[in-house]
């Protein structure tokens, strides 16, 4: 069950990583509206450029500790539930832009997955 939950902290951590600091510019099937990036995606569902940046910022950070609480397990109930919250507003925004249910998908997943590391 370790190996389990260590695998799932990695897969969902640089999941949220690559999409925030590497496929960020890019255009993806799963961006809400017609976003051909990160910036249009925030604009689509009526954001600020500003909360954007917060919500980056925060993911990043969530991602980061989800990582580093295969070292340090303090940090996993704050990590998986923290970004569970923000992948619940992330389905939220899709549902708000009236976007298909497969552009849902990943967000939803790390809902699921995140949710999985804090209760198992």
């Amino acid at each position: 069950m370790v190996y389990l939950i260590i695998a799932l902290k990695l897969i969902v951590g640089l999941s949220i990583l690559n999409v925030w600091l590497l496929r960020s510019g890019k255009k993806t099937q799963w961006r809400g509206g017609n976003a051909g990036n990160l910036e249009e995606e925030f604009k689509a569902y009526g954001l600020s450029k500003s909360f954007m940046w917060t919500i980056g910022g925060l993911k990043i950070l969530l991602a980061l500790a989800l990582i580093a609480s295969i070292w340090y397990p303090m940090l996993e109930m704050y990590a998986a539930y923290g970004i569970a919250l923000l992948m619940l507003g992330a389905v939220s925004m899709h549902i708000k832009v009236k976007d298909p249910l497969k552009k849902s998908i990943p967000a939803f997943t790390f809902l699921v997955l995140s949710l999985a590391i804090a209760l198992l």
